[in-house]
């Protein structure tokens, strides 16, 4: 028996309350009642076959509370005339709050509409699409608003997240809810006050004109004589991006490795240097107007990630060449293959046409399922013989 229950009705309820709907209308949405919910009867043979189980159904339809029973007349040629339920109506918010128990968070909910209508309306549109994302908030959602409020007097300030001077606020309480304070920021904010370029949670700070933590870049040069500083230690450097931007290193290739060992063990060779490409993205590195003058050489793992971030390094830096990601490298290390946990599958469009064969080959298992030769599995005596072909190539 599938008849409409009275548990089968809060259920209804209870949806339109998960979905939003409810509480959308205390923030000025149109209102969702009176709403008919869906009723499911016996059928003609069912009145004539369970009559004693269609007269319970509908004693405990109508023995329910906080909805309207709308009874129909129906003729049957064996037990005559009976009314029976035919329609079910929520005709209120508050029967459908008392329906589902409800009462308490939409006056919570109310309360934050109220707060949020006369402090800060351009809320308001967030607040009936996320209202159950809003009560989690409640006891944040004043903060929140102080936090708008802020910016909307101090656009693109241009200081830390530190510097916000506002009694309860702090550091991590805007980094943890900058996925809602960058939809109100959004509503709240004109357009000249908003970075379109910055978009993620990772370019927050960007987007709003605060200041960011300076991105490190870590490098070494690779030649003695070009030195930055005094002395003879191997001199592993790590500055600001805008100060690596205005160096005048007199380099003439720069390796980028995403290995630190690899980093640190990169050999000696003329007029180059090595940065170690962890922890930042390549548009720091294109910044530097120099580094487009080098030949700038790019050593991933040979795996399709490794590829994939060829392929984006190339977005800025064009000229970028991959050095020791080709299929001899990777055939003469069978004993060190390992497997890509996630390969990736999408095209690059950036590869080289011997790139983009071995790329092909990895991504459709056509050596090994999921293979992956990691930069640091490579053998020393492999790196030192193409770093010489690569001197002696162009330097001699």
């Amino acid at each position: 028996m599938t008849w409409t229950t009275p548990t089968d009705l809060r259920a209804q309820v209870q949806k339109l309350w998960d979905k939003g709907l409810i509480l959308a209308s205390l923030a000025g949405c149109e209102t969702v009642f009176p709403r008919r919910l869906t009723l499911k009867g016996p059928s003609s043979s069912e009145l004539a076959d369970r009559f004693e189980q269609v007269r319970t159904w509908i004693a405990d339809l109508r023995q329910g509370a906080h909805y309207r029973v709308v009874m129909r007349e129906v003729r049957h040629r064996v037990l005559g005339a009976n009314r029976i339920p035919d329609e079910i109506w929520i005709d209120t918010l508050d029967d459908a709050l008392a329906l589902i128990g409800k009462r308490r968070d939409a006056e919570r909910f109310a309360e934050l509409a109220a707060i949020t209508r006369n402090r800060q309306s351009s809320a308001l549109p967030w607040l009936a699409k996320h209202p159950l994302k809003a009560l989690e908030l409640a006891n944040h959602w004043p903060l929140l608003l102080d936090v708008v409020d802020w910016l909307q007097t101090h656009q693109r300030p241009s200081v830390y997240l530190r510097q916000i001077d506002i009694p309860g606020v702090h550091t991590k309480f805007i980094e943890t809810h900058r996925s809602v304070l960058s939809e109100l920021l959004d509503l709240a904010l004109p357009p000249d006050a908003i970075d379109a370029d910055a978009v993620g949670l990772g370019q927050f700070c960007r987007r709003y004109g605060f200041r960011d933590k300076p991105v490190r870049i870590r490098f070494r040069i690779l030649d003695p004589e070009l030195a930055l500083l005094p002395g003879t230690t191997d001199q592993d450097i790590t500055l600001d991006h805008d100060t690596f931007a205005l160096l005048d290193p007199k380099v003439a290739r720069v390796f980028v490795t995403e290995n630190e060992i690899n980093f640190l063990a990169f050999p000696n060779l003329p007029r180059s240097m090595v940065v170690f490409g962890a922890g930042y993205g390549f548009d720091s590195l294109a910044k530097a107007a120099w580094l487009h003058r080098c030949a700038v050489h790019y050593w991933g793992d040979i795996d399709t990630h490794g590829f994939a971030i060829l392929d984006q390094l190339r977005t800025y830096l064009p000229h970028a060449e991959s050095f020791l990601m080709d299929r001899e490298t990777l055939m003469a290390h069978p004993s060190q293959w390992v497997t890509e946990p996630q390969p990736v599958r999408r095209d690059l469009p950036r590869l080289t046409r011997e790139e983009q064969a071995l790329y092909d080959d990895l991504r459709d298992n056509r050596i090994r399922p999921s293979l992956r030769l990691e930069q640091e599995r490579i053998g020393f005596g492999w790196i030192e013989a193409a770093l010489d072909r690569l001197r002696f190539g162009r330097d001699g």
